[in-house]
């Protein structure tokens, strides 16, 4: 998906490993391995580390102890520290960075590291390993991390000798943050941190294999700028990579140069503004009604750091059967997995559309511009007919809808958001409008339950400046909300929004849509009570807002609508505590418009029984 040299989602890049040749060494110093780790990650710009120690890192907390440059946040579960290091990651541009020790703490960071690979999040998992000569043995608390990891890393290294260590930290955080970023798992024996070495830096890398791909070819580039003047429906596809390759600014140029409408994925948001007349929404099984079918309609896909996952195409086969494409991206793997491009172009996003936009000048100048002056005129009906919108329940319950739209509006300019996954997900990437890069933080590609307190963890930590949301469901939340104590302990006032509708929303919508209403084991609150009469709505055992104080937390309940703002706008007040807010919200809202698993994107459909009639002849 993403395309990439170095991922700078925000206004801080990684400072990168610097090179033998790039200055003179410092003096050798006397250090155990342990020592030269952290003086490693001092080096190579790591300023934050979350995580929990054990007995095999254990000898790598004893200097952390002593370091001025490196802050370790100490969390109450490892997925907690995997995703805080995404969330910080996702936020900042910086490489994240997590440590846990041998066995159960390593495994636990499994989640979080897929997580990262799926969304190409520049990671750096460091993990204790027994002792290398008990490596093999079954010894206790030992796992075979790198094995496990393999296929949901970007790479990964077991060290047994100390003097390994810096060249390693320093290769693995060149690794994570260039080419097409993501996570590495370095996982150091225990003796390894024991021994004595030497260190200096920098050390010398060795890596004759890696060599990203950054600069585009010419012809290529040229080749898709007269597609693009040629084409009468064109449109931008921009993905994840946009953002992760800090070419925000060079696509609002491209897209205003060109004129073509633009989507931005789930992972994209922010990538271009959400008010700019081009945007036409985010595209995919939720996505709006005018992305789903200008992509559908479309003579010409550009994807620009984009992956054509089965989110966005629905049934494959049927994706933009009339739609010619040119797919830039760093990973040279991710063009024509799923669908063949017309144009193909590995580079960084940054310098494609940097190229391109050069290319489509010559062009002009030559007197060759698209005119889409009819692709508009459809698109900007189906913007009018098939917009965005929710309905109020009837019962005057809160809807999870204007929950999450009220808390966009309220939120201070350059607040940061991270969601979980499910229903609120959706309703967050529509509701909230996005006109910054590295304010969206969200698991796309593996749908992570328990994503969101974390990350917003995270973010805090890295962007102590700005307001963070972490928009959870009741679902999401009690999967990792002990993180609000390492929040409380920590300084971190991020603020939790959760939608308490009661229920795992989501697959109960599947199972409304689906399975004939039969809500197999997605109430999350109690059955009716010996009496008959229904529980109070929402989940309340156990109770958000006694938890959330529990946890050194500031709490409010919110089940009227007319408490909404003053609800809102009292946690925005508060920053010296984190805040969580329990919305008591109507279980039966749904998420539209929606495209069903295994369907073809021209089967959208706007609302429940609403499929779109377009009526433009052009279904054929």
């Amino acid at each position: 998906m993403p395309m990439t040299e170095q991922a700078t989602g925000a206004s801080h890049p990684q400072p990168r490993p610097r090179s033998s040749g790039q200055q003179q060494s410092a003096p050798v110093e006397h250090v155990t391995g342990a020592q030269s780790l952290i003086r490693s990650l001092e080096e190579v710009g790591a300023d934050t580390v979350f995580g929990i120690p054990g007995g095999a890192i254990l000898p790598a907390y004893d200097p952390m102890m002593d370091s001025t440059r490196v802050r370790h946040i100490l969390v109450r579960h490892e997925q907690g520290a995997g995703h805080a290091a995404t969330g910080y990651a996702q936020a900042t541009g910086r490489v994240g960075v997590c440590m846990a020790t041998s066995g159960p703490g390593a495994t636990n960071l499994v989640t979080p590291i897929a997580d990262a690979h799926m969304d190409s999040v520049p990671l750096v998992a460091i993990t204790g390993q027994v002792s290398s000569k008990a490596i093999g043995t079954d010894a206790f608390q030992e796992a075979d991390i790198v094995g496990i990891t393999m296929p949901i890393t970007k790479h990964n290294f077991l060290v047994t000798k100390a003097e390994d260590i810096p060249r390693t930290i320093a290769e693995a955080f060149h690794i994570a943050s260039t080419g097409r970023p993501g996570p590495v798992l370095v996982d150091i024996a225990k003796d390894a941190l024991q021994a004595r070495t030497t260190f200096s830096w920098p050390p010398q890398q060795e890596l004759p294999g890696y060599r990203p791909v950054t600069k585009p070819h010419a012809k290529q580039i040229r080749e898709a700028a007269k597609l693009i003047t040629a084409a009468k429906r064109p449109v931008l596809y921009v993905g994840g990579g946009v953002i992760k390759a800090g070419a925000t600014a060079e696509l609002k140029v491209l897209a205003e140069l060109t004129g073509a409408p633009v989507t931005t994925t789930l992972m994209a948001l922010g990538a271009f503004p959400d008010s700019h007349p081009l945007h036409v929404g985010m595209p995919g099984m939720h996505g709006a009604v005018t992305a789903v079918t200008a992509l559908q309609k479309a003579d010409l896909i550009v994807a620009l750091g984009a992956r054509f996952d089965d989110r966005v195409t629905g049934k494959l086969d049927s994706f933009a059967p009339h739609a010619k494409v040119v797919h830039a991206d760093i990973d040279p793997a991710e063009i024509g997995k799923n669908r063949a491009a017309d144009v193909p172009i590995v580079g960084d996003a940054r310098e494609v559309i940097a190229d391109l936009v050069q290319a489509l000048q010559a062009e002009h100048t030559a007197g060759h511009t698209g005119d889409y002056t009819a692709w508009w005129a459809d698109l900007n009906r189906w913007r009018e007919t098939y917009p965005l919108g929710y309905d109020h329940p009837d019962n005057g319950q809160l809807s999870p809808q204007q929950v999450i739209e009220r808390i966009g509006q309220l939120a201070p300019e350059g607040t940061v958001f991270a969601a979980g996954v499910g229903q609120h997900q959706m309703w967050a990437a529509h509701f909230i409008q996005y006109e910054q890069p590295a304010t969206w933080l969200n698991s796309g590609g593996a749908g992570t339950m328990g994503y969101a307190v974390p990350a917003a963890m995270g973010a805090k930590a890295g962007r102590p400046d700005n307001t963070v949301w972490a928009i959870d469901g009741d679902g999401c939340f009690q999967m990792t909300n002990q993180e609000l104590t390492t929040c409380a302990l920590n300084n971190i006032p991020i603020k939790v929004a959760i939608i308490n509708n009661g229920a795992l929303g989501m697959v109960r919508q599947w199972q409304a849509l689906f399975y004939n209403q039969r809500y197999s084991n997605t109430v999350l609150h109690s059955g009716p009570g010996a009496d008959g009469k229904q529980p109070s709505a929402g989940t309340r055992v156990p109770d958000f807002v006694k938890l959330s104080e529990a946890m050194g937390c500031y709490a409010i309940r919110c089940e009227d609508p007319a408490d909404l703002d003053k609800a809102i706008e009292e946690a925005n007040a508060i920053n010296d505590r984190p805040v969580v807010i329990d919305f008591i919200v109507h279980e039966d809202a749904q998420v539209w418009p929606m495209v069903a698993a295994g369907t073809s994107n021209d089967e959208v459909m706007a609302a429940r029984g609403v499929r779109p009639d377009f009526g433009d002849g052009e279904d054929d």
